[in-house]
């Protein structure tokens, strides 16, 4: 991990799954291949498997759900066919258009990191895959909880001010309540979470953008001049 000698400017802290990339398109495309394999009724029971361990786990885990549904069903034959599905996934297909643009857009102006939640195999594969990791040159953190790892984010990455691009505004709306105006956080509305019934209970974030394409618009000074304070 490449940790830089003097702050620069500005870091742009991009998330991953329904930011840059549709996760809700690859979660579509695992429960069609789940479904071809073992059914729609034990399909069912994977996915209220993965809902579980989420909530235990509090981040997204493919692989920890398919050995818990490999302990219930220990002679299902089928399961090697979908985790290696899982494996060779091309995620880098699942791209949103405009996430590569917007990642060069973002470089122009100061240092591009990946900022992602996540299981410790999975995510950093997801993110090998899609190509992700070399347009960022291995600028890449991925926690548990990320808002509650600022911290070592700042260690690692010091910077004057952060621009974070995130699908989730319970997140930017942490985040913002820790680093204040030294923060810009930018709501990318795409996937479920962005639609979710639970948005209106947090504060609107700096910038709100429809699709992850819309970030080349803005400039660094109208970035770094939007970023509010904390409440």
């Amino acid at each position: 991990m490449n940790v830089v000698a003097s702050s620069p400017r500005a870091v742009f802290l991009f998330d991953v799954d329904n930011t840059l990339l549709d996760n809700d398109r690859v979660i579509q495309d695992l429960r069609q291949q789940l479904t071809e394999e073992i059914g729609t009724k034990r399909t069912d029971e994977y996915f209220e498997m993965f809902e579980a361990l989420r909530r235990e786990l509090g981040y997204a885990d493919y692989l920890g759900a398919l050995q818990r549904y490999r302990l219930a069903y220990p002679r299902e034959p089928n399961l090697l066919t979908v985790s290696a599905c899982l494996l060779n996934y091309p995620f880098a297909d699942r791209l949103y258009p405009g996430a590569l643009g917007t990642l060069a857009h973002a470089a122009k102006f100061g240092q591009t990191v990946i900022l992602s939640d996540g299981d410790v195999v999975f995510q950093p594969h997801k993110v090998e895959r899609s190509g992700l990791f070399a347009l960022v040159q291995g600028r890449v953190l991925i926690y548990i909880h990320k808002e509650q790892e600022l911290a070592d984010v700042e260690q690692r990455f010091p910077a004057d001010h952060y621009v974070l691009v995130d699908d989730k505004l319970r997140i930017l709306s942490a985040v913002k309540q820790v680093w204040g105006a030294r923060v810009t956080t930018v709501f990318v509305r795409q996937g479920h979470y962005a639609v979710d019934a639970s948005v209106g209970s947090y504060a609107p974030a700096d910038i709100s953008i429809a699709k992850i394409g819309e970030f080349g618009s803005y400039g660094l000074e109208e970035l770094l001049g939007r970023a509010k304070p904390g409440a």
